[in-house]
């Protein structure tokens, strides 16, 4: 008698592991983008205080690349040449000075009010590095297309300040004066910080400011 035939022996499942996922080490464009900003960052923020310090015709981009410990060609690279680094510095010391007088403008108050509280943010902005860059820059070192939009970024920053001074003697809270020559003594006043204020003294930047301002609007003070 013949043996039944065995059945064909089937092959077992076998299980299989799944890779383990590879971490790129390649950086998202998010992670480029934010490295590339602080990179930018640190390179104006290295040439604004070499402008500040030595003025724009003594200072290098080779200087600015050695405190970095980077070549020149980086810094063209993020900002272009050294007119366009400096345009850059002073571009971003008036922005902040007009986004203190929108602020301003917009808080509540009497003019007095908003007056004070623009020039004591004024006075420090322009004791910080874009804000003092901004005044020690002269027009002259500047191309004539930079040098009118410098001069046209600058009127607005007045033209601000002159409203706040109308819109106090309009509500009693500033003596009636000329507002373009009160306009041009407050700047005045409050500029030269800039130029004189040590960091490292022993008075900070909100005191200095504070001082000034006092006296400055002491001549606006409406008299009884």
């Amino acid at each position: 008698m013949l043996a039944a035939p065995k059945e064909p022996l089937l092959p077992k499942s076998v299980a299989i592991t799944p890779a383990p996922a590879l971490t790129s080490p390649f950086r998202s464009k998010s992670e480029r983008e934010q490295d590339r900003a602080e990179k930018r960052e640190a390179v104006l923020l290295a040439a604004v205080r070499m402008f500040n310090a030595r003025g724009y015709h003594a200072a290098s981009l080779d200087d600015v690349a050695a405190s970095l410990g980077i070549s020149k060609p980086t810094i063209y690279h993020y900002l272009g040449n050294k007119e366009q680094v400096l345009v850059e510095c002073v571009n971003r010391g008036l922005s902040m000075l007009r986004e203190a007088a929108d602020v301003a403008a917009g808080a509540p108050g009497s003019g007095h009010d908003r007056l004070r509280a623009f020039l004591l943010r004024y006075a420090c902005i322009n004791m910080d590095d874009f804000g003092r860059c901004v005044i020690r820059t002269s027009e002259e070192v500047l191309s004539m297309d930079s040098a009118t939009r410098f001069r046209a970024r600058k009127r607005e920053i007045d033209e601000a300040v002159r409203g706040m001074i109308a819109q106090g003697i309009a509500d009693g809270s500033i003596a009636p004066v000329d507002v373009r020559f009160a306009s041009f003594a407050l700047a005045g006043a409050l500029n030269w910080p800039a130029r004189w204020h040590d960091p490292e003294g022993p008075l900070k930047p909100d005191e200095v400011a504070e001082k000034l301002v006092d006296i400055a609007l002491g001549g606006l003070t409406p008299r009884n």
